[in-house]
């Protein structure tokens, strides 16, 4: 049994591997020959950020599978947004033809991802530590936790347009939005709650078999 368990735990990471193996040919592409080369640090900082984070935790604390994958979709979409400028990605300007909008909408599935995903990283860490047990209480302090995440980038969007002035442009994505920060944010909460509905139980299964292995697994 042990050696099963040992087989399945490397070839689990073999996945990962090979997950963040893809996201590195993608931020190579990304960092190449961006747009604009200021606007691609800003914009992928986030990768830089937490690549360290999820590498050294990975052996002693391990996200799920689901949360993984959901990582790297999100640095998928900060880096095509790096590369073009959320502005000018060519996906934005399909989804701008295809439901007749008014603008590029690509930064909106931006903040989006950027309240789905810290959204379930949150509630896995409330879940799995024992923080918040009791009913619906992870979720909604989950929520609460990706909107903070959304306020600090806002603040961070505001700083860098008062330090920068129009060299910002790219970055802040308004595209010519007064509401730009109160839509951002709305779909910061959207992707949260959409989260929290639809992926917690996913998500609850997947730490149950996680938690399973662990028990499992020769100490």
């Amino acid at each position: 049994m042990y050696t099963d368990d040992l087989a399945a735990g490397v070839k689990s990471r073999r996945w990962l591997l090979a997950l963040a193996a893809l996201v590195g040919v993608l931020l190579l592409w990304s960092g190449i020959h961006p747009f604009e080369r200021s606007t691609w640090w800003m914009e992928t900082a986030p990768i830089f950020l937490a690549a360290p984070v999820l590498f050294f935790t990975a052996r002693r604390f391990p996200f799920t599978n689901l949360l993984y994958v959901l990582i790297a979709l999100h640095a998928v979409i900060l880096l095509v947004g790096g590369a073009y400028t959320y502005a000018r990605v060519p996906l934005g300007f399909w989804m701008q033809d295809a439901f007749h909008l008014s603008r590029n909408p690509y930064d909106k599935l931006g903040h989006l991802a950027q309240g789905f995903v810290p959204a379930l990283v949150a509630r896995e860490i409330f879940v799995r530590q024992g923080i918040v047990k009791r009913g619906a209480w992870p979720s909604v302090l989950a929520v609460a936790i990706a909107l903070s995440v959304s306020l600090i980038y806002e603040l961070i969007e505001w700083g860098a347009a008062v330090a920068m002035g129009q060299g910002a442009d790219a970055f802040l994505g308004t595209q010519g939005d007064p509401w730009d920060t109160q839509s951002d944010m709305g779909m910061a909460f959207l992707g949260a709650t959409i989260a929290m509905l639809l992926f917690s139980t996913w998500q609850d299964r997947q730490i149950a078999a996680l938690r399973a292995r662990n028990d499992r697994a020769p100490r």
